[in-house]
C-alpha cells in the first residue's frame, strides 16, 4: 500500500470505520460513570486485561469465519461445529445481548432528546423515548442501514466533537479526582467495559468486507486474512483509546459528580455550547446502533428460528419497549448484567466453538490456555450477578 489515498487504503479505512462504528456505542456514557465509582487505575486495569482477551477472541472467532465457506452469524456457525443443541444457546446469549443493547439506547436515546430538546415535548422522558423508539422501529421495518454508507466520516465528526470536548474541558480538569478508588465498585467495570468493546456480531461481515469482496483482485488469500485481523486488532485497540481518553475528559472534569450517561453531569459544569453537538451526536450514535442491533435480531429471529419477517421485526422492536415499559430502566445494570453474563457466555461459547473447529478443519488441539481464559469468564458471571443482586 502505497499512499495514503491508495484505493486499498481506503477500503482498509472503511472496514476499519465500519468496526469501529459497531464497536463504539451506549457503552461509551457509561464509562465515565463506573470509572467514578470504581476509580480511574482500577477501570484502566480492567481494559488492559480485557483489550487484550477481547482481540485474541476476535482473532479465533475471525478465523473461524474466513476458513468457513458459507456465512453465518454465530448461532450458524456453532450449529455447524457443535450442534443444534449448543446452537439454543447461541441463540439465547446473542438474542439477550442484543435486547440488552437495544433496550439501552432506547434509555439513553430518550434521556438525550429530552436534554436537547427541554420541555418541548413535555417534561416526560418516556415521550422522547418512545419518539425514537417510533422512528427507529420503522427503519428497521424498511430495512435501512445508512450509516454503513458514511461511517468513515460518521467517525471523523466523532473524533472531531471529541477533540472539541477536550478543548472545553482541559482549564477544569482536577486531576485529584483521578486519585480515587472505592472496592466496593471493583467488579462494576467489568461487565460495563466487556460490553462496551462486544462487536462480534459484525464479524461476518467483516469477512465479506476484506475476504470474499475485496476489490484488489490481485491480493492473495494469506494478505486478505491478515488484514482481516489487522482491522479486528486496530478497532479494539483503538476503541479502547477512545474510551480511555472520553473517561478521562468527562471524569477528570465532573469527579464523583459524573452523571450515568456522561453528558449531562459535563454539561451543568461547562455549560451549553459544545455539548450540545455533543448530545447531539449522541442521539445519532444511539439511533444508528438501534437500528443496526435491531436488524441483527430481526435476521437472526427470521433466519435461525424460521419466524416471518414481520413478527421477526414486531419482537427484535417492541421486546426492548415492553421491558422498558415494566421498569427496566438502570442503564448501567442493564449493560453490566449483559456484558458480563450474555457476552461472558457468548465468549465461553467461541472457545469450545473454536476447539471443535480446529478438531474438524485441521485435526487439531485447541491451546490449553483457552479453558484457563473460559474459567476467566465463568468468574466474571459469577462475580457479576453476586454484586447486583448484593
Amino acid at each position: 500500500m502505497v499512499g495514503f489515498f491508495q484505493k486499498n487504503t481506503l477500503y482498509f479505512l472503511k472496514a476499519l470505520s465500519v468496526f469501529l462504528g459497531t464497536i463504539i456505542g451506549v457503552g461509551i456514557f457509561s464509562l465515565p460513570f463506573v470509572a467514578s465509582k470504581a476509580g480511574f487505575f482500577i477501570t484502566v486495569f480492567y481494559f488492559i486485561i480485557i483489550t487484550i482477551v477481547t482481540i485474541i477472541l476476535h482473532f479465533i472467532y475471525g478465523k473461524i469465519c474466513a476458513e468457513t465457506e458459507t456465512i453465518h452469524r454465530l448461532p450458524g456457525y456453532v450449529e455447524k461445529y457443535l450442534g443444534k443443541k449448543y446452537k439454543k444457546i447461541a441463540i439465547f446469549t446473542t438474542g439477550f445481548v442484543l435486547t440488552g443493547g437495544l433496550l439501552s439506547y432506547l434509555i439513553v436515546g430518550g434521556e438525550f432528546l429530552k436534554f436537547l430538546f427541554g420541555s418541548y415535548f413535555g417534561e416526560d422522558v418516556l415521550i422522547y423515548v418512545l419518539i425514537f423508539f417510533a422512528v427507529g422501529a420503522y427503519l428497521i421495518f424498511k430495512g435501512i442501514k445508512s450509516i454503513s454508507k458514511i461511517g468513515l466520516a460518521f467517525f471523523a465528526v466523532f473524533l472531531i466533537i471529541l477533540f472539541l470536548f477536550f478543548l472545553k474541558a482541559v482549564p477544569h480538569i482536577n486531576f485529584a479526582n483521578f486519585q480515587t478508588m472505592d472496592l466496593k465498585f471493583l467488579v462494576l467495570p467489568y461487565g460495563v467495559i466487556l460490553f462496551s468493546l462486544w462487536g462480534f456480531a459484525i464479524v461476518p461481515e467483516l469477512k465479506e468486507m476484506m475476504i470474499n469482496n475485496y476489490p484488489d483482485r490481485n491480493l492473495d488469500m494469506k494478505t486478505k486474512k491478515k488484514n482481516l485481523r489487522k482491522v479486528q486488532a486496530y478497532g479494539i485497540f483503538l476503541a479502547s483509546v477512545i474510551y480511555l481518553f472520553f473517561i478521562f475528559i468527562i471524569f477528570g472534569v465532573c469527579g464523583i459528580n459524573t452523571s450515568k450517561e456522561a453528558l449531562s453531569g459535563f454539561n451543568q459544569i461547562l455549560g451549553n455550547g459544545v455539548i450540545k453537538l455533543g448530545f447531539l451526536f449522541g442521539i445519532i450514535t444511539c439511533f444508528t446502533s438501534f437500528i443496526a442491533l435491531g436488524l441483527t435480531l430481526k435476521k437472526t429471529l427470521c433466519y435461525d428460528f424460521k419466524i416471518s419477517k414481520n413478527i421477526s421485526w414486531f419482537i427484535a422492536c417492541f421486546f426492548p419497549l415492553f421491558l422498558y415499559l415494566l421498569g427496566l430502566k438502570e442503564f448501567i445494570t442493564i449493560i453490566g448484567i449483559t456484558g458480563a453474563v450474555a457476552i461472558g457466555i457468548e465468549y465461553i461459547i467461541i472457545i469450545f466453538l473454536y476447539k471443535a473447529f480446529l478438531r474438524q478443519k485441521f485435526s487439531q488441539k485447541i491451546n490449553p490456555l483457552f479453558y484457563i481464559l473460559s474459567l476467566f469468564f465463568i468468574l466474571g458471571v459469577v462475580l457479576e450477578i453476586f454484586y447486583f443482586i448484593k
